[in-house]
């Protein structure tokens, strides 16, 4: 209860968690709207949603390595994830498209597992992180401080954000993957490839995640067991925004975010993650609650 006190008694605290909040949840925002996607599109949830983020972070760093600068490295560490998720999905995703629910969260799980392995082998366990050499800004004569880097991050979350949105209205390949969310069935009878559309979908995916995890490794560090709590969150987003809602996700997220960082500050960061496991089940009951009660009303 003492930090609770802090709050009340420094208003200054109180304005820094929530910008922390804001510009760290722009980032879950950016790994939620790729699991939104593939959910509504392809009816899949991706358990393995983490573990790209964790790739497109080692992509970056690796870029960075290699003497490219980390936010040169945001879009080039897009373009390696939507081949990765292009090749996963011809590999495996393919195969569990239309299947039971169950059988697409088993199969991405144990493609998370291997994905995370993998990491470890090739990359090792070590913590890595590409220094973007961008400052800090200094607001209220010093007394709350935002990192340059997570306004570029919240940045390139309205950015993607809007460029989803304008993708998929007025592009063919946006309009064919529309089409085949609404109805695969009927898509596929009006001649649209539906399993090149599941690929793009896929990939494109993949390639929001390894921009956010380009961000991740900027921002914080990556790790190869990086990708549960972005796993869990994107979920959780999803679940409060819904399906095909671009500006609802981004709103769950930055309400995520904020949410986050005063539990963290109130409980301690050790409990941080457990706030976040514990906030999922709460989300979970309650929805099951309120769709419980609108069959009610629709009897």
């Amino acid at each position: 209860m003492e930090n609770l006190r802090l709050l009340f008694e420094s208003p200054f605290l109180s304005v820094q968690l929530l910008l922390d909040g804001v510009l760290i949840g722009a980032i879950f925002a950016l790994a939620a709207y790729g699991m939104a996607l593939v959910w509504g599109v392809m009816g899949l949830i991706n358990v393995a949603q983490g573990e790209l983020v964790m790739l497109g972070g080692y992509a970056a760093f690796y870029l960075y390595r290699a003497g490219i600068h980390p936010l040169f490295a945001v879009p080039l560490a897009a373009a390696v994830l939507f081949a990765a998720g292009w090749l996963l999905y011809r590999a495996v995703i393919f195969r569990v498209v239309d299947k039971d629910l169950f059988i697409s969260i088993l199969a991405t799980f144990g493609l998370s597992i291997l994905l995370q392995q993998l990491a470890n082998t090739l990359f090792g366990a070590d913590v890595r992180t590409a220094e973007s050499g961008f400052g800090t800004l200094f607001l209220f004569g010093g007394a709350v401080t935002v990192s340059s880097i997570k306004l570029i991050a919240f940045g390139a979350a309205l950015l993607t954000g809007a460029f989803l949105m304008q993708f998929l209205r007025r592009s063919r390949m946006g309009q064919a993957i529309r089409a085949t969310a609404q109805n695969s069935r009927a898509a596929r009878v009006m001649g649209i490839d539906t399993g090149r559309v599941y690929a793009w979908t896929f990939g494109l995916n993949a390639a929001i995640c390894g921009a956010s995890g380009a961000l991740v490794a900027m921002t914080w560090v990556v790790h190869p067991y990086l990708g549960l709590p972005y796993t869990v969150r994107s979920f959780m987003i999803v679940i409060i925004a819904g399906l095909g809602n671009v500006a609802a996700v981004l709103a769950a997220a930055l309400g995520l975010g904020v949410a986050e960082n005063f539990a963290g500050f109130i409980f301690g960061a050790e409990y941080q993650a457990a706030f976040v496991f514990v906030l999922l089940v709460v989300i979970l009951v309650w929805r099951r609650f309120w769709l419980a009660r609108e069959r009610r009303y629709l009897r």
